[in-house]
């Protein structure tokens, strides 16, 4: 298989794009705003007026979009992929989003003698441009075995977890262990700031030891510059947060620093932070101004 369908070049999606096209792959995209992918457009992709015509005479389709009602959109709208998709090609969705749609999209997919999967990912812009995303895969295992060479040259770490959906309940895991261990860093430097410590020095001591995470390595840094741009943005998480809350009280859970991580980014959001990196959520502890950082 080796003519691809892209639809939704973001941050994440472009460099996806390009790992793909170096492997041999031939990729036709299409994004919402075409002036945001012209450098990939000078590359040697081909472009695609609609989603649905992304989707035309392609063996595999690729979606990586915002949120659940683009999703829907691209699938279920009229003239979508799911119309235009050609006989027994492989849908993959890479959109974080909600469990039950995915399993709506392969159901559909099904009838339609279309194959259907979803592989959303974790690892930021910085596993996107080197290959080594996490891709958490729920369908067939037999279809998920046909598309490993594709999710080869995305990623590193690619992992099935079972039927319709449970890719995507594997990343409201994910999202919800980096809920707590991004508040965590923010706490940490935080107070150790306010006891007059220097971030720099605490970071040397403490990330490369139990406290260590990948949050901690790639985010304090930026947080002591200031460096508040996106390697996946604070409205984005935002989303998979709700997500997870969502599925969480379906089985009657109460995951209480979930609730409150959301609870601070949402308010961040509603102070015009929504497109900043997550990061920015140290700016939830500076309210008081005692903090500069920069």
């Amino acid at each position: 298989m080796k003519k691809i369908g892209f639809v939704g070049v973001g941050i994440m999606g472009k460099s996806m794009v390009r790992n793909l096209i170096k492997q041999g792959y031939e990729v036709t995209i299409y994004n919402r705003t075409k002036s945001k992918v012209e450098d990939v457009l000078k590359e040697g992709v081909k472009w695609a007026q609609s989603a649905g015509e992304c989707a035309k005479d392609k063996e595999v389709v690729i979606t990586m979009v915002g949120y659940p009602k683009d999703v829907e959109e691209v699938y279920f709208g009229h003239g979508g992929i799911l119309d235009q998709a050609m006989p027994s090609a492989y849908l993959i969705d890479m959109t974080t989003t909600s469990p039950q749609l995915s399993i709506r999209i392969h159901e559909e997919a099904k009838k339609r003698g279309l194959h259907s999967i979803d592989a959303p990912v974790t690892g930021g812009d910085s596993g996107a441009k080197n290959a080594a995303l996490t891709i958490l895969v729920g369908g067939e295992k037999e279809d998920y075995n046909t598309c490993l060479p594709i999710f080869k040259a995305m990623g590193r770490n690619i992992v099935y977890q079972g039927c319709s959906g449970s890719g995507q309940h594997a990343k409201m895991a994910n999202q919800i262990a980096i809920a707590g261990a991004l508040s965590g860093v923010c706490e940490a430097f935080t107070y150790a700031k306010r006891q007059g410590l220097d971030q720099e020095t605490v970071f040397q001591a403490i990330s490369q030891g139990a406290a260590g995470s990948s949050q901690m390595e790639q985010l304090a840094p930026k947080m002591f510059r200031g460096d508040f741009e996106p390697g996946f943005f604070m409205k984005h998480f935002i989303k998979d947060m709700k997500i997870a809350m969502e599925c969480a009280k379906e089985k009657g859970l109460d995951l209480g620093v979930l609730q409150q991580v959301l609870s601070m980014c949402d308010e961040l959001a509603d102070e015009g932070k929504g497109n900043l990196g997550t990061q920015s959520l140290i700016q939830y502890y500076q309210k008081d101004k005692q903090d500069d950082w920069v």
